[in-house]
């Protein structure tokens, strides 16, 4: 063999010896990257060639699987009422993922969830049938919350105080998760870039905003548990307006006649004075605030419903006039719909916030139970009982003979707290309307804790108010729930 032959066969054999190492590569160490890239045509094929199983509320399933027509893809994603679930449910999208809850369970509901596995299913190596997700959500509360938020731009959410089942998680304006299923561009750029009010987001779990004045529950709290004051009852040292330390400014009432000068925490929270719980803060300090705060839930990055919920934030290194506009909902602290809620829920259940959670249990297709989240909720002292009776009492009065009269029902006991959050430089824009409130049934066991936001209305500036547009939805909800 000639020089020639010779080196020819032996770079051939080295590029041989090249591809079998590559191919071993891909094979051993790329391959699991590969097959999982978002970018793999057969992880949609596989995933939609057999029905998902279901997201269900109260007994019965508000999404399906429906054949499709053509194309590689076996089955598309369905929605029942899928416009008023879509803040609980998400989406699934042949194109664009999973989110909430059918991306929290997408292993469970696709039956890739290791748990469903039977034997035979382990031996044949085959997708074993989805399971299912069971939620707390109550239909009649759910509905009532979105048909009474209607075209205005917000968010509403229930929880039962007791057990911390979610009785409604509602965001509007919402959007229908059929229409973006099988992957339509043009209703997925719509809905993602064209429509300046976001239906996507999810305005209950994840859009934090200034909570105004429904924050003053927050430092009610921190002042009667560090004995700051004894009683809901007892005058507090308030001058109306209360100078800012360390600034010239005022902070004023929105009211300027009313009784808010050296008020109790009672009548401080029916009017809804500024002044005293600007000064409260203060007085308590920003760490003993931010103590209290977080035993309710701020600052936590890891609040899962299971859905994460963005963090709500009650700020740190703030001068003395920030720490008195912090007392009022404002400077830099922001919460979540879900966040207030959970204030008015512990409140409600003697001072014990128990988890909140939107699924109470998720299932195999036998409909056996595979995790119980009922039965696993766990609870935490926020406050002592005396100090959350002595607050549902001065919640009672804000809807009885203070500023939440909108939300008075018939036969049942309710307490609440308007507030009202200043909106851009300057308080430029519309306000945000809050509304937080609980309400028990003088006739039966039933309870039910509400916050409510409303981002934007057809109201005249003047006209925006916590009684005035969140108010009216949180009775809607509270009544639903009662009944």
């Amino acid at each position: 063999m000639n020089r020639t032959i010779r080196r020819a066969a032996v770079f051939t054999l080295l590029l041989v010896l090249v591809l079998l190492v590559r191919a071993t590569w891909v094979q051993f160490y790329k391959g699991q990257a590969l097959a999982d890239d978002k970018d793999n045509r057969r992880n949609a094929i596989e995933l939609y060639s057999e029905p998902l199983g279901n997201i269900v509320v109260a007994g019965d399933p508000v999404t399906g699987s429906a054949r499709t027509t053509g194309g590689d893809l076996g089955y598309k994603r369905t929605y029942e009422d899928g416009a008023l679930y879509a803040a609980v449910t998400g989406y699934s999208s042949q194109v664009y993922g999973a989110t909430q809850l059918e991306g929290v369970y997408q292993e469970l509901l696709d039956g890739t969830d290791t748990r469903l596995k039977t034997v035979l299913d382990t031996v044949t190596n085959k997708r074993a049938d989805p399971g299912d997700v069971i939620t707390t959500i109550d239909p009649d509360t759910q509905r009532a919350a979105y048909e009474a938020l209607g075209d205005k731009k917000g968010a509403a959410v229930a929880i039962d105080p007791r057990t911390g089942r979610l009785l409604a998680v509602v965001s509007t304006p919402s959007y229908d998760p059929s229409e973006i299923t099988a992957g339509n561009s043009e209703v997925w750029t719509r809905l993602t870039e064209d429509d300046e009010d976001k239906p996507m987001t999810n305005r209950a779990l994840r859009q934090p905003l200034p909570p105004g004045s429904t924050f003053k529950l927050v430092v009610a709290a921190a002042a009667l548990e560090d004995g700051l004051y004894s009683s809901v009852d007892e005058r507090t040292k308030s001058p109306d307006p209360y100078p800012l330390p360390q600034s010239s400014s005022n902070l004023t009432n929105e009211n300027p006649n009313a009784p808010c000068e050296d008020a109790s925490i009672r009548v401080a929270l029916q009017y809804s004075c500024n002044n005293v719980f600007g000064k409260m803060a203060v007085d308590l300090g920003q760490d003993k605030v931010r103590e209290m705060a977080e035993k309710f839930g701020f600052n936590d990055s890891e609040q899962d419903v299971p859905v994460r919920a963005y963090e709500s934030v009650y700020p740190k290194d703030m001068d003395k006039a920030q720490t008195a506009l912090s007392g009022i909902g404002q400077f830099d602290v922001t919460a979540t719909p879900l966040q207030i809620a959970m204030v008015s829920a512990a409140l409600a259940n003697g001072g014990e916030l128990v988890e909140p959670h939107m699924v109470s249990k998720i299932t195999d297709h036998s409909g056996d139970v595979l995790e119980d989240y009922d039965d696993n909720a766990s609870t935490k002292e926020i406050v002592s009982s005396s100090t959350a009776e002595q607050l549902q009492s001065a919640m009672q009065t804000v809807v009885a003979e203070g500023t939440g009269s909108n939300a008075r029902i018939s036969g049942a006991t309710v307490g609440g707290k308007t507030g009202t959050a200043q909106h851009g430089e300057n308080n430029s824009k519309t306000p945000y309307a809050w509304f937080t409130s609980y309400a028990k049934s003088d006739s039966s066991d039933k309870e039910v804790a509400v916050a409510v936001v409303v981002e934007q209305s057809d109201a005249e500036r003047s006209e925006v108010s916590g009684n005035g547009l969140a108010a009216p939805v949180a009775k809607a909800v509270m009544e639903a729930a009662l009944r």
